[in-house]
């Protein structure tokens, strides 16, 4: 099997698919609450074209476990998860998109603004700094910038934060920069929403009413693509559910019951 942690007793019929990309381990404090119930799977992404992620994460279904498999993709994770599901359905029985980025361009265009003006100035100016940094070719421990640069998003993404939630994180700086452009050609083509016409099984999203990523930019094109499609929003919450003092407990509770019943 490709790089993966497994949590909990088998047989593992649930698959846990972080974001970033590049951010592998973010969702291991989701792995070991849901491992109470049942295995856990939390493939580990490193290929650098999504064709190559995709094909990891095929590989690592079909060798972990007893599929077909819930796939509960965060963030990157739920493309990630929707693309896979509709190029190999036979591996998904469910899919669960938590914080997804808006499935058409027209709705990301509020995105960085609004991260931007919950920030302070001071970091702000930092964020400049650290996206200098990234894109210059021959900066050093670009690594420790985009986990910086990580930290300052996380604080804007979220609405009222558990700090001790925040998992170690292995960032990716080279496999963001590779990938990232290209998710981003998918989905300004039609090509990402298109793929959901190939898609079978139930599709539930779980959003937070803060995130900076909209959720109507995940809702109304779903909607009209997806045959079995819904949509639940979780109040006084930002991107990542699990992390948000307020919502934490909501999040679990419906998590466990659209994986497990």
């Amino acid at each position: 099997m490709k790089s993966a942690k497994i949590y909990g007793k088998a047989p593992l019929s649930v698959a846990l698919i972080h974001g970033g990309p590049g951010a592998a381990g973010e969702m291991a404090p989701v792995a070991r609450e849901l491992a109470k119930e049942g295995g856990i799977l939390e493939p580990i992404q490193t290929a650098t074209s999504i064709k190559g992620q995709v094909d990891e994460l095929k590989e690592n279904l079909e060798n972990g476990g007893a599929f077909p498999f819930t796939l509960i993709g965060f963030s990157w994770g739920a493309w990630l998860a929707f693309i896979l599901a509709a190029e190999h359905p036979r591996l998904v029985k469910k899919l669960v998109l938590i914080g997804s980025g808006p499935f058409e361009d027209k709705y990301a265009a509020q995105i960085q603004e609004t991260r931007l003006n919950r920030l302070s100035e001071r970091e702000k100016i930092e964020v400049e700094a650290l996206s200098d940094i990234l894109n210059d070719p021959t900066a050093k421990d670009k690594d420790s910038a985009f986990a910086r640069f990580g930290a300052l998003f996380f604080k804007a993404d979220s609405y009222d934060p558990i700090e001790d939630e925040f998992e170690d994180i292995d960032v990716r700086i080279d496999i963001f920069q590779r990938i990232w452009p290209e998710a981003a050609k998918m989905r300004q083509s039609g090509r990402l929403l298109s793929l959901g016409e190939q898609i079978k099984c139930p599709v539930v999203a779980i959003h937070g009413d803060y995130d900076p990523h909209p959720a109507e930019g995940v809702q109304k094109p779903l909607y009209k693509t997806l045959k079995d499609f819904r949509l639940i929003i979780l109040k006084n919450c930002g991107h990542k559910p699990w992390a948000e003092r307020k919502a934490k407990d909501e999040f679990y509770n419906i998590l466990k019951t659209e994986v497990f019943g």
